[in-house]
């Protein structure tokens, strides 16, 4: 009877023991939670778009914006401001101004807006997103539904996701984001930028637990590029869309592409690739997404990129693409 009664006190303690442990943990993941929330939160603001009249009731778009730099220049999501005419930017002060678009990337989402304030602005941090793992903990920042700078929390689902652009490797996450967070922050736990709240997948048109972000380095790249030159001087050869197939061709198994979407312009669909026709080989090299996305990034104006491609009545051809600049079809 002792002997199960010292039992049962020690599984007590051990109970209350790991309690504590796990309190703990706990009570310093939320602290470092907080830390990094403190650190960013005032680098994130609201992006609203009027029309004509900045003293309209309403705004016909809003979201979020990041700064980017002390002297004014802030992130935002291009289809945030780009129906808009007159752009106001709210920072955490509370206070307003009056935002230029400096530039913006149809391809990458990404607009530049520049604002002069008499306030002393707090840039973000910006990480390096080529370290972030699957797993790894996240807050999102930003202003959803227009209720104004909130904070959800979770880790990154995924990275390397194409989700309808394969110029942008977008990083997946399953911290809440909703509409109005997009051009907002996605931040690690050190309270850094890891990306900009681009998109969400959802049957509702709210959250369902798949956000996706463009990682920082791209962000990095980007602005600079649109600071300095009012836009992305980056090759294009179309929008579309691929998923991983396994086929047989003449008894040999290949890995490819799958086209899902493409749009009716752009130098790839003008050379006559259409949805189903499958990528076989990317400059004579294997089909794969790490490869496409590596090609396409490298690609500089007017270069060549060569794609055997397999269509849909089994006829194998090679297509030889020169890449175009964006804005030309804009």
């Amino acid at each position: 009877m002792n002997y199960l009664k010292g039992i049962k006190i020690r599984y007590l303690v051990l109970i209350g023991l790991a309690s504590i442990v796990t309190s703990i943990y706990i009570s310093h993941d939320n602290n470092k939670f907080v830390k990094a929330t403190e650190k960013s939160i005032s680098s994130v603001v609201i992006v609203a778009s009027y029309n004509n009249n900045l003293y309209s009731p309403a705004p016909i778009s809003i979201g979020s914006g990041v700064i980017f730099s002390n002297d004014g220049y802030i992130v935002t999501n291009f289809h945030v401001v780009s129906k808009g005419r007159v752009i106001k930017v709210r920072l955490a002060n509370g206070k307003e101004n009056i935002a230029k678009i400096i530039g913006f990337d149809i391809n990458s989402d990404i607009a530049v807006l520049k604002i002069s304030s008499e306030d002393s602005l707090s840039p973000i941090n910006i990480a390096d997103s080529s370290h972030i793992k699957t797993g790894d903990k996240v807050l999102a920042i930003g202003n959803p539904y227009g209720i104004g700078i909130s904070v959800s929390s979770g880790i990154i689902s995924a990275t390397g996701r194409e989700y309808g652009n394969p110029y942008l490797e977008l990083i997946q996450t399953d911290a809440a984001i909703n509409p109005g967070n997009s051009g907002g922050a996605l931040i690690n736990e050190e309270g850094n930028l890891i990306g900009i709240n681009t998109k969400i997948f959802s049957k509702t048109g709210a959250y369902q637990g798949l956000g996706f972000a463009i990682p920082s380095n791209n962000i990095a790249e980007i602005t600079s590029e649109i600071i300095q030159y009012g836009k992305v001087r980056s090759a294009w050869i179309g929008n579309f869309r691929v998923g991983d197939v396994r086929i047989n061709l003449n008894n040999q198994l290949l890995n490819g592409l799958r086209i899902i979407e493409i749009d009716k312009f752009g130098p790839l669909y003008e050379s006559g690739v259409r949805a189903t026709d499958i990528i076989i080989e990317i400059n004579e090299a294997s089909s794969s997404w790490k490869n496409l996305t590596e090609s396409l990034k490298s690609l500089t104006f007017n270069e060549i990129i060569k794609l055997k491609i397999l269509s849909s009545n089994g006829q194998v051809r090679l297509v030889s693409i020169s890449s175009d600049e964006i804005e030309k079809f804009n």
